[in-house]
């Protein structure tokens, strides 16, 4: 009997209890059960999203440089417009004038943005996924979906205004008028848009002045509208840290359709690629890592990691390319024309009137050569980052 009780205490301490999960050693001394709440987990995965996206934007800025010349209708740029001759001339000329490090304008500025930004986005998706998807049986592509879909909002929430600074400095192309990043931010700050209320004011004046002979209440209400309109164009804000949240509304809305579907869509190729007919030829086995055995999928092969981080920025780019355009347009609306601080609508109005559909589609090929790539070496990046980093 003692011998019977010791197997069954040896046998129930090996399962563990129900509020009390087994950590079962591997043979490498790690751990399976992995706590995502834990600030080891939380800083190990944050520093490889970082890295990820610094790796990724990097590889692929030059492109990046030309893309917001094309999207933002620069004057000097968009001759080259509609073809990959014209991308090619671009960048060549972008070397010409400026050299090798034209092609990079405004790097630093993206790398400082970046690294916070990815870092919030992958270490968010983690949390937010572990909440929506705690065992496989809730593995569904709309869980998934709003999972990425408010990671990138989060990520993008306090990261937008390195995001304006960053374009602002791309979309400079005179070599006589390069600015710093502290004067960017400077102007930016300091820019004050026309007088939106200027018609209002001076239809009111002449009510005011041709209701002399009218009733009382008619001069009334004249004398208030012109107090009103004097008011409201003393109070409304002219400049701040608003002008750091240009093209806001339509960053948001972009960012549901493409956080979302990208994490969604390079979970469901892993998914494919790890399928037990092929998951031999496609993942890393245990062996070969002492530390994918922690996580709750296996991690991919370098091929058919790109690949799957590669279709996720097709797909999350097509979805969300016109508001990307929109959002350009509307984040350098200080740097050019009056400066009047442009709505969404308004924004996709004036694209219509320019150049009608195709408008919205400016620069898709040049998006698709540089999203594409980046997209891959930031989840390859990422992914091999938590293996390096034991998460």
């Amino acid at each position: 009997m003692g011998v019977t009780r010791g197997t069954d205490r040896e046998r129930e301490k090996a399962m563990g209890t129900k509020n009390n999960p087994v950590v079962t050693p591997l043979k490498s001394g790690r751990s399976k059960v992995i706590d995502k709440q834990s600030f080891d987990y939380v800083w190990r995965t944050g520093l490889a999203g970082g890295l990820a996206g610094c790796a990724a934007k990097t590889v692929v800025a030059p492109l990046d440089r030309v893309k917001i010349l094309f999207q933002a209708s620069n004057p000097q740029f968009a001759k080259y417009t509609g073809s990959w001759f014209g991308v090619v001339t671009a960048m060549r000329d972008i070397n010409k004038q400026d050299g090798f490090r034209g092609l990079y304008r405004g790097h630093s500025a993206t790398l400082l943005r970046i690294f916070p930004y990815a870092a919030i986005k992958f270490l968010a998706y983690e949390q937010i996924r572990s909440v929506l998807i705690k065992d496989k049986s809730q593995e569904k592509s709309i869980r998934r979906l709003v999972s990425g879909s408010l990671a990138g909002i989060t990520s993008v929430f306090f990261t937008y205004p390195l995001e304006v600074i960053r374009v602002r400095l791309a979309f400079e192309t005179r070599k006589d008028a390069r600015s710093s990043l502290s004067s960017i931010c400077k102007q930016i700050y300091n820019e004050q848009p026309p007088p939106p209320a200027h018609h209002l004011s001076s239809s009111a004046a002449a009510l005011a002045n041709s209701s002399g002979n009218a009733s009382l209440p008619l001069r009334a209400a004249a004398t208030t509208l012109v107090s009103t309109s004097t008011t409201l164009q003393a109070v409304r804000p002219r400049s701040g840290l608003t002008n750091f949240y240009r093209g806001f509304t339509p960053t948001l809305c972009g960012m549901l359709p493409y956080a979302g579907i990208s994490f969604l869509t390079h979970d469901t190729v892993g998914d494919w690629f790890r399928r037990p007919s092929i998951a031999q030829y496609t993942t890393i086995p245990a062996t070969d890592s002492s530390s994918s055995a922690s996580h709750s999928r296996a991690p991919l092969r370098t091929p058919y990691e790109l690949i799957s981080g590669a279709f996720a920025g097709f797909v999350s780019q097509t979805a969300s390319y016109p508001l990307e355009v929109i959002r350009r347009r509307m984040q350098v609306g200080g740097a050019v024309g009056d400066g009047h601080r442009l709505g969404m609508g308004e924004t996709a109005r004036r694209i219509w009137a320019e150049k009608g559909a195709r408008g919205f589609w400016v620069g898709l090929t040049i998006g698709y050569a540089k999203v594409v790539p980046m997209v891959a070496v930031s989840f390859w990046v990422y992914e091999r980052g938590k293996l390096a980093l034991g998460v």
